[in-house]
């Protein structure tokens, strides 16, 4: 008999300043994964763009990222593009986005289910579904940054969610998990990806060729390249903006020392 599995929902919360191929491969290595291991079954991915209140230099703004990344995933029938981060006002931690998304997927799921109502102890674990946070492998590093994230939301977005990180280049994630008290707690809730195909391609550097004239096809679809020339975007004068801004996770963090910063 084959062993039930959890449906499971990949999100990646980023810039997207633009995004890129590499972006949406994550996806797709981190469901072959996951299915590989006979415990999940993933329903669906959402990309969730960063808002304008990030304040990150040279980030263009939210309505052309979600533009961008709605033209590129065209051709995904699993994953979408969702809005809400993007049109908060002010920068949203990781883990209050997480925290949203699990909402809406398990109201869908009882939706669905036609469950609504009823006790959710009663919905057996195996058929609950979950919501993990997709990342490269450069992110899992950021935990290790003392102060950089709230203990509380590293607990939780290890402990209670699980993250799906893909390895890139030489990074070694499984020192980062290694090396945190908390990540190593939640070891068997931290799917480590490998990718033997390696693909470099960043955002910054794609921003970099942009401004400079040079080509970018084959980096990023088509579609993207072709909403960038018709919105002249990544010139020299978009990539000042912002310069000298101090990112708004920080300026959170100096106005409430409770809070640290988790992005």
């Amino acid at each position: 008999m084959a062993t039930h599995r959890v449906p499971l929902v990949l999100l990646a919360c980023g810039s997207f300043n633009p995004i890129t191929n590499q972006h949406m491969r994550l996806f797709e290595l981190a469901r072959d994964h996951m299915h590989r291991t006979g415990r999940y079954q993933v329903v669906g991915g959402i990309v969730s763009p960063v808002s304008d209140g990030y304040g990150k230099q040279g980030l263009v703004l939210a309505k052309h990222r979600i533009a961008m990344a709605k033209l590129a995933l065209q051709s995904s029938d699993w994953v979408a593009v969702d809005e809400w981060e993007s049109q908060q006002s002010d920068w949203t931690e990781t883990v209050v986005t997480m925290r949203y998304h699990h909402e809406r997927v398990v109201k869908e799921h009882e939706r669905r289910a036609g469950t609504h109502g009823s006790s959710w102890n009663a919905v057996p674990p195996s058929s609950r579904p979950q919501l993990k946070l997709l990342c490269g492998a450069d992110f899992l590093n950021t935990f290790r940054i003392p102060g950089l994230w709230q203990d509380d939301h590293v607990e939780e977005v290890a402990g209670r969610f699980g993250l799906v990180c893909v390895s890139r280049g030489g990074l070694q994630p499984e020192r980062a998990v290694h090396e945190s008290d908390t990540l190593s707690r939640h070891c068997r809730n931290i799917f480590l990806v490998r990718e033997w195909v390696w693909n470099e391609t960043s955002a910054t550097e794609i921003r970099r060729a942009l401004r400079r004239g040079q080509s970018v096809k084959y980096l990023i679809p088509d579609s993207v390249i072709e909403y960038i020339q018709r919105h002249d975007l990544y010139t020299e004068v978009s990539e000042r903006r912002n310069e000298g801004t101090t990112l708004r996770p920080l300026t959170k963090q100096a106005q409430q020392p409770v809070e640290s910063l988790d992005d």
